[in-house]
């Protein structure tokens, strides 16, 4: 096969693309839910199975979207369209891409949202609003953000300003340049705060709560909120893999590279923890609070800790980059499609697609004040978005990628893009993707409709 190019150009190397997924991958679940459904589901013995479900799940699912798109080098559509035709399949396989992007644009809209929240407290850090301040006043703030659409509406809008201004650059000049700043300083921040962590003298007691080998504590539904966030946690299904791996080079591992990037994810979801809970312990609070652990127990435990105001700003500094990284891969693949099928500029690409996020945005930060009683299906803006994205449409792409590359994408094509050098590392993924990622993965979208609707 002539080899094909992408028109918006290439990785410089494997490792910017490596960092660029783990920036898709490492976003604001990764600060608070992963940590805390460790401490709470045994420890030791949950990151164990855990890591199970992302060898059997994540992994298999994300090289097959990854080797979708670097044999396709284009937009998540057009790709499955071109792996479609080249295994003389229906081009209707494209449905796959065109779920994958629409359902990232979606992601990206309320993303932004909460985002906003986020730039808000790094503002706040900076004045020192924090500072001696209880839980109930830190609540009444939360609250009162929530309440007021004009504030929320100003940090939304300069989120999806900075988001832009990087995708608008293309891949050499916006994503990757982004990348080599943004995912270094991600793991510097990551670092001081853990030295921070460290000083408080409750470090053991943090590594405890999420290390300790509870195999007790494991259940059934221990094991199920395992196999969904091994999914969740690698960007699956939303394009992005399939948009950053039409820019990986061609010499690059596939396999290798992808293992690497859901250990660096696993990696700063534990560091996370291991920096969060001394300083949520050192302060007596409740490490199992959930969303509100971010933007009400921390800032508190913040603002009563010594050089809490500084180490505060740096901690929502980095749940920020870490937002900007992940909402800059949400955005990339529907820019990459209108650059292609209507032959756009990047700008103005960029400014529909920022106009039309915003604008969406502006529903779902309704929801907790002007909007609250708009409902579909029962439900806000806001949670209806939540819930089509990540119960239904990010399962089904993920579910239909597995059984599109394991039963229906021409064999010799998929060897001749993983080029792995042994055919029993080959034929073991082979299995996997074709058998138990799809039966996986059709458990989390069951369980996830049955436990939303019952």
């Amino acid at each position: 096969m002539q080899e094909r190019h992408s028109i918006h150009g290439t990785w410089a190397n494997r490792w910017i693309f490596i960092l660029a997924a783990t920036g898709s991958a490492v976003g604001l679940g990764n600060i608070w839910k992963f940590p805390y459904i460790t401490g709470e589901n045994g420890g030791g013995a949950f990151v164990l199975v855990y890591l199970v479900c992302i060898l059997l799940v994540g992994v298999p699912i994300m090289m097959g979207e990854a080797l979708i798109g670097r044999r396709g080098r284009c937009n998540p559509v057009n790709a499955m369209k071109v792996t479609a035709s080249e295994s003389d399949l229906s081009t209707g396989w494209q449905a796959i891409g065109w779920m994958a992007a629409l359902a990232g644009f979606l992601i990206f809209s309320f993303y932004s949202v909460v985002a906003g929240w986020v730039l808000n407290y790094i503002a706040g850090m900076v004045r020192g609003d924090y500072i001696d301040m209880g839980r109930d006043q830190a609540a009444a703030q939360f609250e009162q953000l929530l309440a007021d659409p004009k504030l929320m509406l100003a940090w939304h809008s300069v989120f999806v300003v900075l988001v832009m201004l990087v995708v608008v650059g293309g891949v050499n000049k916006g994503l990757e340049r982004a990348t080599r700043i943004m995912m270094p300083s991600l793991f510097a921040l990551l670092a001081l705060l853990l030295g921070y962590s460290f000083t408080t003298g409750h470090f053991t007691q943090g590594l405890e709560f999420l290390f300790r080998f509870a195999p007790e504590d494991l259940t059934w539904d221990s094991v199920l909120v395992a196999l969904g966030h091994s999914f969740f946690t690698l960007s699956l299904g939303m394009g992005a893999i399939l948009a950053y791996g039409s820019y990986m080079p061609k010499q690059a591992s596939i396999g290798g590279t992808v293992m690497t990037i859901a250990f660096l994810d696993t990696l700063v979801a534990l560091a996370a923890g291991m920096a969060i809970f001394p300083i949520v312990f050192a302060n007596e609070l409740d490490p199992g609070a959930g969303p509100g652990l971010m933007f009400i127990t921390l800032p508190v435990a913040f603002g009563q800790m010594p050089g809490g105001q500084l180490f505060g700003f740096l901690f929502f500094l980095l749940v920020g980059v870490a937002a900007w990284t992940s909402a800059i891969s949400l955005m990339e693949p529907a820019t990459a499609w209108l650059v292609e099928r209507l032959k756009l500029e990047r700008l103005p690409a960029c400014l529909i697609l920022g106009a039309a996020g915003w604008a969406m945005g502006i529903l779902s930060l309704g929801s907790f004040n002007v909007l609250a009683d708009f409902k579909l299906l029962g439900m806000t803006t806001f949670d209806f978005l939540d819930f089509v994205t990540a119960n239904i449409m990010l399962p089904l792409g993920g579910l239909f990628l597995a059984i599109y590359v394991g039963w229906f994408m021409r064999r010799s094509a998929i060897m001749d893009e993983l080029a792995m050098k042994k055919r029993l590392h080959f034929n073991l993924w082979y299995g996997v993707v074709r058998l138990v990622a799809p039966v996986a993965v059709a458990i989390i979208f069951a369980l996830n409709l049955y436990q939303k609707l019952a």
